[in-house]
């Protein structure tokens, strides 16, 4: 009995000891390539941003990181084929306030859920807004802009990229906070809706740094305030809403990166290293505030804790402002 017992250990042991081991899979990690899944157009501002900071994470990683563009639906497209990826770390999802807040009420089916489908690695960036206006509009500060609305409820327009956006989302909250009366005229994309704004056609828009801050020095619009709590250190000058009368407003966009469900834990510590490395990189630094954006490295948790808060409040704002999408 014994000896079919030692039998069978020594065939269970060659078994055991010719599978692959997980452990040893997570400790090599990584061995090849990474694909990042963002879900936007190549050359926009989300796609930059992911570029920036990934590409020097893949050196501090010993491997090159390969970007595959999966645009539409707002980032629902790509989102929802990252879903289906191997949950080994080898495929990266770029995420945002839009596809990981925003989405999940202005849809009615996005294809995925963000804390079911997938585990956060950390955040990249906090991207603060800001409030512009037109060339000529007889406002120069944020109260004086308030007090010209409510002078005239429903004469003057805010521009935004679209039905659902940041920005058109970040105008829907100015508007309850304040209780100003302005009418939103949404663009096919920020571009447009930039372009009428420095024409004169539309009065002012609430749009990202990426999007507002050349403009602004360039004098082809004015800024009268930036939407976080704390001042954007590329323009500290330009005061916050909650400076300018508003107290507590504070509204920003972020980006993190994302991994399938159950991928291994020893796999998304490594992930989120290499982030902080690449984050701490004066270069990469400066990269990032020259198009508005900063650096906000976090722990896995902390994004978890920041997509929850996200559905939560960017969702709340798609219900007042009655946008939808299908």
């Amino acid at each position: 009995m014994n000896r079919f017992l030692a039998l069978g250990a020594a065939v269970l042991g060659g078994i055991l000891l010719g599978a692959p081991s997980p452990s040893l899979a997570e400790s090599t990690f990584p061995s090849k390539p990474i694909k990042v899944i963002v879900p936007f157009p190549p050359g926009g501002g989300g796609d930059t941003l992911a570029r920036l900071v990934l590409t020097r994470a893949g050196r501090e990683l010993g491997q090159p990181i390969v970007f595959e563009n999966l645009s539409g639906a707002g980032g629902n497209v790509g989102s929802q084929s990252a879903v289906s990826a191997t949950a080994d770390g080898y495929a990266l999802l770029y995420g945002t306030n839009g596809t990981f807040g925003i989405n999940h009420t202005l849809y009615k089916k996005p294809g995925f859920d963000p804390v079911r489908d997938f585990s956060p690695v950390g955040q990249l960036t906090r991207i603060a807004a800001m409030v512009v206006v037109r060339p000529g509009l007889p406002a120069q500060t944020l109260p004086e802009l308030l007090r010209l609305i409510k002078a005239s409820p429903g004469k003057y327009t805010f521009a935004s990229a679209g039905n659902g956006t940041t920005s058109h989302l970040a105008g829907e909250i100015l508007k309850a906070r304040t209780g100003i009366d302005m009418v939103h005229v949404p663009y096919r994309g920020g571009a447009p809706a930039m372009t009428d704004l420095m024409g004169g056609q539309v009065d002012l828009m609430i749009d990202v740094m990426p999007n507002t801050a050349s403009q602004v020095r360039g004098g082809r619009v004015r800024g009268l305030a930036v939407t976080t709590v704390t001042r954007v250190s590329q323009m500290p000058d330009v005061p916050t809403i909650a400076e300018s009368g508003v107290e507590g407003f504070d509204v920003s966009a972020w980006d993190g990166i994302f991994v399938p469900a159950g991928t291994p834990a020893p796999v998304i510590e490594k992930l989120n290293a290499a982030i902080h490395k690449a984050l701490a990189d004066p270069e990469v630094r400066k990269s990032l505030a020259d198009r508005g954006a900063e650096a906000a490295p976090s722990t896995p948790q902390a994004l978890a804790r920041l997509v929850h808060a996200s559905i939560q409040s960017w969702g709340a704002a798609v219900k007042r402002s009655g946008a939808t999408v299908d």
